[in-house]
């Protein structure tokens, strides 16, 4: 009797395993397929990347191209500008400050205006506007007098 059960659970454990087998079979088949499938469209997906990488180093080497002209031209422009602030914004500031030089001298030639009494609120500080920007008057004040490169004269 203990033959015949042994047999039987012998007979249950290879049937068992022999689906298995044939599972394992199926799936491997299913696999070996999947990856054919997967090399034959890898294969054009690969060669459209290299080209598009190809064409992106291309657009790449033309943007650093500009990038390096135009970094040359910020370069010359700035210089181009230093030149005409060094040339000519020390013969302006000269000239703005000899018209209001002279200004000043034929406004108090004419007819010295006697001071107003200021105004409530108001700053009592006369101020003139030359060429857009306003100076404090000079009267009750010693000024700093620096050229336009910022040493004292």
């Amino acid at each position: 009797m203990a033959g015949i059960i042994v047999a039987v659970f012998w007979a249950i454990l290879v049937s068992f395993l022999a689906v298995v087998l044939v599972r394992l079979a199926q799936t491997l088949r299913a696999t070996t397929r999947l990856v054919a499938e997967v090399t034959e469209q890898a294969v054009p997906l690969l060669a459209d990347a290299s080209a598009t990488v190809r064409s992106a180093q291309t657009q790449l080497d033309k943007v650093d191209a500009i990038a390096s002209d135009v970094q040359e031209v910020t370069s010359n422009a700035s210089a181009l500008s230093t030149t005409v602030a060094s040339t000519f914004g020390g013969p302006l500031v000269k000239v703005a400050a000899f018209g209001y030089g002279v200004r000043q001298a034929l406004g108090r030639r004419t007819a010295p205006e006697p001071e107003p009494e200021p105004a409530r609120g108001r700053s009592s500080v006369r101020r003139t506007v030359i060429v857009g920007r306003t100076v404090p008057s000079a009267r009750g004040r010693k000024r700093d007098r620096r050229n336009p490169r910022g040493q004292k004269d």
